[in-house]
């Protein structure tokens, strides 16, 4: 299956509002964590009502993009190899959501070291110990 012209150029206009939409949540989680690093301390609030403002946002985009899926996924590989601008999106949105993801996980270390992370967020104490895998291997084995 061909893709119609008009379907390169709104998918092309729905991943470049994605690309924007993760831009934005990079340029947040960078703005927290200079907060977190800065002697001025840290106010949390500020970047809850951010995500907060966000989250919907890249929702309604992510909906979006998979209504352009099931089409995309059918067009033949001919098709979609001519849509090169395309695939340039998809991997500017992949390669700044791992740095998104990244620079997350960094803050939320930050959030940890400064006791600001609620406890329900804190990862099991097994989890925590990679040995007491191993032990419960260990105590299995034994029966």
């Amino acid at each position: 299956m061909d893709l119609p012209a008009q379907f390169e150029e709104d998918l092309i206009h729905d991943l470049r509002a994605h690309l924007a939409l993760c831009q934005e949540a990079m340029d947040l989680a960078a703005r927290e964590n200079q907060a977190l690093a800065s002697p001025q301390g840290y106010q949390p609030a500020e970047f809850q009502l951010k995500r907060k403002d966000l989250l919907p946002r890249l929702e309604e985009s992510l909906m979006s993009l998979r209504k352009w899926r099931q089409c995309w996924q059918q067009a033949s590989p001919a098709a979609r190899s001519g849509c090169s601008e395309v695939k340039a999106l998809f991997q500017a949105v992949q390669a700044l959501l791992m740095k998104v993801l990244l620079l997350d996980r960094e803050n939320q270390q930050a959030l940890l070291r400064l006791g600001l992370l609620p406890v329900r967020h804190l990862p099991a104490t097994a989890g925590q110990q990679p040995h007491c895998v191993a032990d419960l291997y260990r105590r299995h084995a034994r029966r």
